[in-house]
């Protein structure tokens, strides 16, 4: 088998190589291709042997008679124009080839260039074994082109997927390919061309056998080597040439007398991936807070995590949602929760009382409104506020449920046998896990401070002891879940308790714990003693005795007082203390949960064979390849490119206002990381660092500037943890901390609750200490004024 048609059934891989593959797909395909004919690997193999070299130049002689010239020859290795590997340049072809002898010699020219130097080091370097390659020849008419060139069927520059770019010269198509002018470029997006029309210097054209360059005609140099209506019609052919393959194409074309040729189509292997943006501040003027939500997801997310956290935080005004994500950081809209409030007349007690959560927006920030008439507001969100009531009225009863009913799902997801195990364990329970019980338990982890209790606290016996009072919600007989980890540490130390129920218990808590990618402790076996080595010799129960000696004394001074006021501001501490807890249980159990949906992305990912690149797809996507549908994947490489880009980022400002690009605040040496306002100037922050309290108490030492756990093992006891946010992660390094600083905090902030139920002085919410102080610093830090000083280093 000497020759094939072009458009032969029998033209694949193996018998006619990558190009004649690929032209006879496009040509079976009803695309515009030259007509032709392959010479077969076949004829290479025996081009030694005189009696097929004979037979085989009869049939190369007899097809071209049919075919008629002139024609283009060209090399086609059995590896080529692959998706991994183009071999683009790598072998020989011959244009205007107008006459039988000259076809023959041009066909043993290409079978020579199979073993040219550069072709045998391009392989050597790709790592493709010469041993089976072989090489097949395309004989097409030639197209006597007018213009002629490349389109790319995605941007090869941004990695849109959108846009498609054509490259456009005068004459034959090798001026373009060879780089030897400079082509007009069109951009053609949903059928709309833009255009940069280049000086055409030289032109490819046809002289007697064969080719060569000449002068563009000086009036042709600048005028457009395509109209628009051609882009487009030529865009027209790549979509169909991309949807043919499934995958961005490269594609060589001709234009003569008005109509277009294919002349060759191969995968893009250089494509970078396309650069997309998580960015909800390009949705309009809002502002933007990541206060409380960064304490818990204080990472860059993937794009299977937001998908999970996007599912739990649909609360919306309108068309107006109360979260975003922001450069792939998680943050609160503002504008909504403060329309809601202003819409029933709350608007400047709520953003009071949001301080308590949020921190404090300063006084020169505007909070913009939303395009909504006050009613409209109140009519979106009443249906909002009656689902977090019903929710809470469900929460005590999931508490009990959820640490059992997630390690029965921990274990059925391992015993999952294949993907269809795997999507029914999705629909029949997974989905509801997520839907339903990680919604209220949601709703129960953003209970409301004691706002009103502590302002009274404050009138009857001042700042200090109020600190100190609103302590104690770690008891003998009720536990806060932030310090669970840490005393477990102590108990377990001591011996009164054993590692598996350590681990059983606290074992899904970590610094990262809402990252589904993250891994979870209880997935190290040598975690636990990282956290005893952590913990080191200090017993924090000591720390807590301390305390409760503070607040016996705080209790006796507002007895001596107004011993009127002692029983009803014990109920209400009380109350509220029952508050705080069922708050930090209820995001311990969705932590917990979180982790049996870890479970499962990881299962499907072993089930699928795509491992990790599953975290980078959205949960019912991810639901959607285990039912076989693998088209999402396309999207992988993009999602991966645009974390890679934000987690190089430092964080971004605690308060954000209009439209914001993370790369470009980044990359400002003047930038604040309290605060961006796109709408108006601020005054620079000055040297000062202060913020709210978050416990009393004087403390003077040197600085440990640090930005994560890791880096925080270096603390060493007696320096001040000076970080930009603290979680549960970060407990077990308190009780080395001779005080805490922090850049974002408020007063229900991590470590402002932990610090003071320790009695380490604390400073949360400062904006600036992370980027005033450095490791070595010598400061004083007043948890009862919230101040951080430098001081002269003795």
């Amino acid at each position: 088998m000497g020759t094939l048609p072009l458009d032969d059934s029998r033209a694949d891989l193996a018998t006619v190589g990558g190009k004649g593959a690929s032209l006879a797909k496009l040509a079976r395909a009803g695309l515009p291709v030259p007509p032709g004919f392959h010479i077969t690997t076949d004829a290479y193999r025996g081009r030694e042997n005189p009696a097929v070299a004979a037979i085989t130049a009869d049939a190369i002689l007899a097809a071209y008679a049919e075919l008629g010239g002139p024609v283009a020859v060209r090399s086609s290795a059995t590896a080529e124009d692959l998706p991994e590997l183009s071999f683009a340049g790598q072998h020989d072809s011959f244009l205007n080839v107008g006459d039988p002898l000259a076809l023959l010699d041009a066909v043993r020219k290409c079978w020579a260039s199979l073993q040219t130097d550069r072709a045998v080091a391009y392989r050597a370097q790709h790592g493709v074994d010469d041993k089976d390659i072989a090489l097949a020849v395309v004989v097409q008419r030639l197209v006597p082109a007018d213009a002629a060139g490349v389109l790319f069927t995605a941007n090869p520059v941004t990695g849109a997927r959108d846009e498609q770019v054509i490259n456009a010269a005068w004459g034959l198509g090798e001026a373009v390919v060879g780089g030897h002018v400079t082509p007009d470029t069109y951009t053609v997006k949903d059928q709309t061309v833009s255009r940069e029309i280049a000086d055409k210097t030289v032109m490819t054209v046809r002289v007697d056998n064969g080719t060569e360059e000449q002068p563009v005609p000086d009036d042709k140099r600048r005028e457009p080597a395509l109209t628009d209506a051609q882009a487009v019609e030529l865009a027209g052919l790549g979509e169909r040439i991309q949807r043919l393959y499934g995958t961005p194409m490269d594609v060589e074309w001709a234009l003569h007398d008005g109509r277009f040729s294919i002349l060759q189509a191969r995968p893009i292997t250089t494509l970078r991936p396309a650069e997309i943006e998580w960015n909800d501040t390009l949705g309009g003027d809002y502002l933007w807070t990541c206060v409380n939500l960064g304490e818990a997801v204080p990472s860059v997310m993937t794009p299977a995590t937001w998908s999970l956290v996007k599912i739990l935080s649909s609360a919306a005004v309108g068309p107006y949602r109360i979260t975003g994500n922001i450069g792939g950081r998680f943050y609160l809209n503002l504008s909504v929760s403060m329309a809601a409030a202003a819409a029933v007349g709350m608007g400047a007690a709520a953003r009071r009382q949001s301080e308590q959560t949020l921190g404090r927006i300063p006084d020169d920030v505007e909070v913009p409104g939303l395009p909504m008439s006050r009613l409209a507001v109140i009519r979106a969100a009443i249906p909002f506020a009656k689902e977090a009531v019903a929710y809470r009225r469900k929460l005590p009863r999931l508490l009990i449920d959820t640490p059992v009913r997630c390690r029965t799902l921990h274990e059925r997801i391992a015993e999952a046998a294949d993907v269809r195990q795997l999507a029914e364990l999705w629909r029949s329970d997974l989905d509801s896990l997520l839907r339903e019980t990680c919604r209220v338990l949601d709703a129960g982890a953003r209970g409301a401070g004691p706002v009103k209790l502590e302002r009274t606290l404050r009138d009857l016996v001042g700042d200090a002891d109020t600190t100190t009072l609103l302590t104690g919600l770690q008891s003998d007989g009720a536990e806060l879940a932030s310090l669970g980890p840490l005393l477990g540490l102590a108990r377990l130390r001591a011996g009164k308790l054993d590692r598996h129920t350590y681990a059983t218990t606290w074992g899904h808590r970590c610094p990262d714990e809402f990252e589904i990618a993250e891994p979870r402790p209880a997935e190290h076996p040598a975690w636990i003693d990282r956290l005893l080595d952590t913990l080191g010799d200090v017993d924090p129960r000591d720390l807590l005795s301390r305390q409760a000696i503070a607040r016996d004394a705080a209790w006796q001074r507002l007895a001596e007082r107004h011993p009127g006021k002692v029983k009803k501001v014990r109920r209400q501490l009380d109350h509220a203390a029952e508050v705080a807890r069922a708050r930090e249980r209820a995001r311990s159990e969705m932590v917990r949960a979180f982790w049996v949906l870890r479970a499962f992305v990881l299962r499907a990912g072993e089930l699928t064979g795509h491992g990790a690149d599953l975290f980078f797809l959205p949960i019912d996507d991810i639901v959607a390849v285990l039912d076989g549908d693998e088209s999402p994947l396309a999207q992988v490489p993009a999602q991966r490119a645009a974390y890679d880009r934000y987690r190089a980022l430092p964080p971004y400002p605690t308060l954000i206002r209009g439209r914001f690009d993370p790369v470009a605040w980044a990359a400002d040496p003047d930038r604040r990381a309290d605060l961006f306002d796109a709408t108006a100037d601020h005054k620079p922050m000055g040297a000062e660092i202060t913020g709210f309290p978050g416990a009393v108490g004087v403390v003077e030492g040197p600085v440990r500037v640090v930005s994560t756990v890791d880096e925080a093992a270096a603390l060493v006891p007696g320096e001040i943890l000076v970080t930009t946010v603290t979680n549960i992660g970060w407990t077990p390094l308190f009780p080395r901390a001779a005080a805490i600083v922090t850049d974002v905090g408020a007063p229900l902030s991590h470590a402002a609750i932990v610090a003071r139920e320790l009695g380490i002085p604390a400073v949360v919410g400062c904006g600036n200490a992370t980027t005033r102080l450095s490791t070595g610093d010598r400061v004083r830090v007043d948890g009862a004024k919230g101040t951080v000083t430098l001081v002269a280093d003795d």
